[in-house]
Order: structure tokens, then C-alpha cells, then sequence
């Protein structure tokens, strides 16, 4: 099957993600990938580095007639996103990744696929080992974690590096020309709760939200897809106040950098409601699924009978907690005032985990704007402490502001339009990108994003495009030919 993905043109930078995706590389269980990045700038007899947190440096020397240009960095993150189908039998901690073609797309099976970051990471490995391709000196900086709290990025020392142009590879779209992006901070709220026996009146159902499409929350926040944590509570403060609905535990989502995709409820309606309930749950699926039909054709909300669970959640805590979901932001908070069409603010309700008297909410507020970032947060703060819970802030990384001004800007909208006939959208992004960090660390560094065209990141969706693979190697290629030369001590 993998046969098929190292044919692909251009093969070095395809063999190079064969290889890496047949590595398990989940954030913050990167040893494997760690040692596996190691390993292959050893092979190349290059200066190989493992700082104090597990990022790996490899230099690489100019090729001939190159020595007078500046020392780049080429960075890209190691760790990739873990979600599969809850149909599909997958172990991420052993397996590696199963690719297929499907048109002009490579896919992965029902799985996500690791192209984000995976093709960075294996487009630096094609240029760190080519004996062909022509460049400045090279700095490839390959960092951890930075899909659950950028803390390589954030450990990384300021005497590391040397270059004086950063090229990050985590956009995803091939015409974008990325120059900021937006911080973010994680926020979590928990509670613990009394259990209360279950009456004999009571009958059980399990609930299940299904078939979203799930995605990237910083990237595809503004397209409107279905929040399944979002539309169980919508189910669940329905079913509570008409038929007498009772929790026992939900469980619903998983990592904050993902649209949950799926949630499941185990709950106790009295018995005399049992038919009312059925039909409520069927009309109000009904109304959903219209409302989303254009965006989330997949969606299905399925019950059935169960078991009656022996312990319920204490109503005031079932109540509080229903309520504060549903005041909670999802979603776009707020669009950017200065740049067309980007979201500045937004949150995504990422995690609800319910059972056994605690209660465990998990958010993920992004936004390009610090007091924007903490309006947002004071707002959920509020809502989740009125129902008793405790907040607290983690993870909270900065935004990267964008330098219109740079020198290796000019130089890649110059070439982009020469290569392709039009020019480049030059933008700031949505998503967590690890330059707002390291700019902290090197604030003189020059620094641009850009890659091939990505869909679906951080789902089973996601696939990547072979004709805009080829697209950005060629662009790729121009740009280390064109680096600007170093500036003169005289």
C-alpha cells in the first residue's frame, strides 16, 4: 500500500514520510521519533543535537557557491494528531500509518494521516540528505509536543540557533504565504459532584452523537461544523427539562486542538416518559441534522435502551453543569477588525468527561489579540465557576505578529508569482504556529510559513494534495536558490 506513496513525485520528500509515518509519534510520546530524527542525521554524518527537551537540530553546510547567504532554520514539528474512526481496530502506539491514493490525495485508512507535520518533517529530510539540491546553510530544528502545549518550542534555549530566516512548513494551503497566527491558552474546569441512587421509576438509554467531521479547531473554527459535545448538551438540557432526564456519566470528545467528532451518554428518563422521550430525541435529531445538513451530511444521533445505570449525577450538579455548556462559547468569538476574513477570537469545547462524581470540561481559546484571548476566558471562566466548577489556565503560548516589512517575504511573493502566475495570499492564520514562541526566543529572526494544501488536519479526514506537493517543492527549491546573501561588516 506504501509502495504506491514512495512512486509519488517528488519520490525523496514521499519516501522520506513513508518512513516517518511508520513511526508511532503521538504528542508527548515522541522517543521513538526522537531517536528515529537522530538516527537518520547520524546516517548523514551531520552535526545531530538533542536539546534538553527532546527537539533535535541538524545543521547542514552551504553547497558550493551558497557560503555567502544566510544561515536559514527550516523547522517543523514531530508529533502528530491521534484520531481514528471509532469503527476502525488502529494502535497508534505500535502501528504505523496506513496510506492509500484516492484520486489526487493521499488519505490514510480511517485514521489521521500525519501530514500535519509530517510532510515538513520529511521535506527538510529530502533536502538534508540530497547531494543535489542547491542552499544556504541549513539549521533543520525539528521540535516536540506541538500539538498538545508547544512546549519544544517553548523549551527550546536562545543560544541554540544561529540562522537569521525561519522557515516554518505547517501551512495548509499551497498559495498561502503565512506571517502570523494566533496564541492560545488551554482552560479546564472541574468539579466533583454526589452520586445519587437511581429510583426504580427510571428506565436507561445510552445516547450517541456520531459522524461528524470533526477537524482542525483553530484552522476550520469559521466553517460551522458540528461541535458533538455542543450538540449532546443541546439533547441532554432538552430531555432534562421535559421528561426528567438524568445523567450518569457522558463522554464526549477528546484532544482540545480537535472539533469532537462523537459523544456518548448513558442517562435514566422516567419510565412513563419513555415514549415521549423517543420521539422528542427523534424530532429534535430531525432539526439538527437539517440544520447542519450542508456541512455535516454524516451526522447521526442514535439511542437505545439500556441497563438502568444504579447511580445518577445530584440534580443541582446535573443542573448547573447543563447550563454552563450551554452558555459556554463554541465556536467564532470574535473576526479581526484589521484583516479580512480571519478569526481573531475563538473557542473550542474540546473535552466533557462526566463519571464517577467528577466532572472534567476541556477548552482550547485561540485568538490573535491577548485582551481578546482574556475577555473570552474571563466569559468562560464565568459560566463554568457559577455551576460550581474550579478553572484554571495551562498552556498559554503567544501569538505571532506579522512583519509585512520582512526581506524573505519580498523574496517568496517575487517567486511564488513568477512560478505560478498569480500572486500569493499572504495571511495571518487561525492555528497555534510555533513562531509566536520562538520569535520570543530569537526576536531578530526572520520568519514565514508556508506548505502544501491539507485537509481534514487533526481528523480521520485529513488528506494531502500530490499535485499541490509538487507545487511547493518547486517553490521550495527556488526559495533556497534565492536566500538574500548575508549582510556586509563594512
Amino acid at each position: 500500500m506504501n509502495s504506491e506513496i514512495r512512486a509519488l513525485s517528488p519520490t525523496a520528500l514521499w519516501n522520506n514520510f513513508a518512513d516517518l509515518n511508520a513511526v508511532p509519534r503521538a504528542s508527548k510520546k515522541e522517543e521513538r521519533v526522537i531517536a528515529f530524527m537522530k538516527n537518520f542525521g547520524k546516517k548523514l554524518n551531520l552535526e545531530t543535537i538533542e536539546d534538553q527537551v527532546g527537539n533535535v537540530l541538524i545543521k547542514k553546510p552551504a553547497t558550493q557557491g551558497f557560503e555567502d547567504r544566510k544561515t536559514i532554520v527550516m523547522q517543523s514539528h514531530l508529533d502528530m494528531v491521534h484520531q481514528k474512526n471509532k469503527a476502525v481496530i488502529f494502535d497508534f502506539n505500535t502501528q504505523g500509518i496506513e496510506m492509500y491514493i484516492d484520486g489526487d490525495w493521499v488519505r490514510a485508512k480511517g485514521t489521521t494521516l500525519g501530514a500535519d507535520n509530517g510532510l515538513g518533517v520529511a521535506t527538510i529530510m529530502a533536502i538534508l540528505e540530497s547531494k543535489t539540491i542547491s542552499h544556504p546553510a541549513i539549521e533543520a530544528l525539528f521540535t516536540i509536543d506541538e500539538e498538545t502545549g508547544m512546549t519544544g518550542a517553548i523549551g527550546l534555549k536562545n543560544d541554540l540557533l544561529t540562522g537569521s530566516i525561519l522557515l516554518n512548513l505547517d501551512t495548509e494551503e499551497d498559495n498561502e504565504i503565512g506571517i502570523g497566527c494566533a496564541g492560545g491558552v488551554d482552560v479546564t474546569a472541574t468539579r466533583s459532584y454526589k452520586e445519587e441512587d437511581t429510583t426504580e421509576i427510571k428506565v436507561g438509554y445510552t445516547l450517541t452523537v456520531q459522524g461528524l467531521q470533526g477537524g482542525h479547531s483553530g484552522m476550520q473554527i469559521h466553517e460551522g461544523l458540528g461541535n458533538a459535545n455542543k450538540i449532546m448538551n443541546r439533547l441532554l438540557f432538552g430531555g432534562f427539562e421535559r421528561f426528567g432526564l438524568r445523567i450518569s456519566e457522558i463522554d464526549g470528545g477528546g484532544l482540545r486542538n480537535a472539533i469532537p467528532r462523537e459523544s456518548n451518554a448513558v442517562i435514566a428518563v422516567n419510565a412513563n416518559q419513555t415514549n415521549n422521550f423517543e420521539f422528542e430525541i427523534q424530532k429534535q435529531s430531525s432539526i439538527i441534522k437539517a440544520e447542519l445538513a450542508s456541512v455535516e451530511p454524516k451526522l447521526e444521533i442514535v439511542y437505545s435502551k439500556t441497563e438502568t445505570p444504579k447511580k445518577v449525577m445530584e440534580l443541582s450538579a446535573q443542573e448547573g453543569i447543563l447550563r454552563a455548556l450551554y452558555a459556554a462559547n463554541n465556536g467564532v468569538y470574535k473576526m479581526s477588525s484589521d484583516i479580512t476574513d480571519l478569526v481573531e477570537t475563538s473557542n473550542n469545547i474540546a473535552r466533557v468527561l462526566i463519571q464517577n462524581g467528577t466532572i472534567t470540561i476541556g477548552c482550547l481559546t485561540r485568538s490573535s489579540v491577548e485582551t481578546s484571548k482574556i475577555d473570552l476566558t474571563n466569559g468562560l471562566r464565568s459560566a463554568f465557576e457559577l455551576s460550581g466548577c474550579d478553572v484554571e489556565y495551562s498552556g498559554d503560548y503567544p501569538g505571532w505578529t506579522p512583519n509585512m516589512q520582512s526581506s524573505i517575504l519580498a523574496v517568496m511573493e517575487r517567486l511564488y508569482e513568477k512560478i505560478n502566475g498569480e500572486k500569493a495570499h499572504v495571511a495571518a492564520c487561525h492555528a497555534g504556529l510555533e513562531c509566536g514562541i520562538l520569535g520570543k526566543h530569537y526576536p531578530n529572526m526572520e520568519m514565514i510559513s508556508f506548505g502544501p494544501t491539507i485537509k481534514g488536519a487533526h481528523s480521520p479526514d485529513e488528506r494531502a494534495q500530490i499535485s499541490s506537493v509538487q507545487k511547493y517543492w518547486a517553490f521550495m527549491l527556488e526559495i533556497l536558490k534565492n536566500i538574500p546573501q548575508k549582510e556586509s561588516n563594512n
